[in-house]
């Protein structure tokens, strides 16, 4: 059994859709970040960097458990662990692993500063903030917009990867990151897509708060 410790945020929501378009058997155990509980003791005993989401594998490598933090060291363990949603192949598994970079380093921390100075009092620091970010944001969409051209999933062909569920977590978002699929058909139509896939539709409804 799986234990996974998280909190209602796009991090967050990737592991609980790989669980469940993984099919593993999973607890959920919330670390209220509002209230800092992820600065307890417990949870820094296996998330030193004191972040959401952390899983606990009852079962893990030789049937011992394991700890594993960061969204994207999660997905690639659950990808190993069950042999899905990574291709086996080196020349397949690269764009998703170029894929899942992509979304950890940018298609992240990037609208994340947006949410952050949205939240700001009205001033010259927000603007500023709201304007750098924002223009980021919108160029990492245009990426992304630009690679979905013509396909029908991130990385791969016939199903999607870990990297389509880390970036999923992120444009579910798209509406607080202030920018709207009207110009974005391609974006829109794979969001559409990850949305109606029923392990997607349960990760996202699953309590997480």
């Amino acid at each position: 059994m799986i234990t996974l410790h998280t909190w209602n945020t796009p991090n967050g929501r990737k592991i609980s859709v790989a669980l469940e378009e993984m099919g593993l058997p999973y607890t959920v155990r919330t670390v209220n970040i509002g209230q800092d509980e992820q600065f307890r003791p417990e949870f820094l005993a296996i998330s030193p960097n004191n972040r959401i989401p952390a899983i606990v594998d009852e079962e893990g490598p030789g049937g011992q458990p394991i700890s594993v933090f960061e969204s994207g060291a999660i997905l690639l363990y659950l990808a190993e662990k069950t042999g899905r949603f990574m291709p086996a192949d080196l020349r397949a598994r690269v764009p998703v692993l170029e894929w899942l970079m992509w979304q950890m380093g940018g298609f992240g921390p990037m609208p994340g500063q947006v949410h952050h100075f949205l939240m700001q009092p009205e001033g010259p620091a927000r603007d500023y903030g709201l304007a750098r970010y924002g223009k980021e944001t919108r160029r990492l969409y245009g990426v992304l917009e630009k690679r979905l051209a013509g396909r029908d999933y991130v990385a791969t062909e016939d199903e999607p990867s870990v990297a389509d569920f880390a970036i999923i977590g992120w444009a579910w978002r798209h509406e607080r990151h202030l920018v709207p699929f009207d110009d974005l058909p391609n974006v829109g139509a794979w969001y559409e897509r990850m949305m109606a896939r029923p392990g997607v539709r349960r990760g996202f409804e699953v309590a997480l708060s």
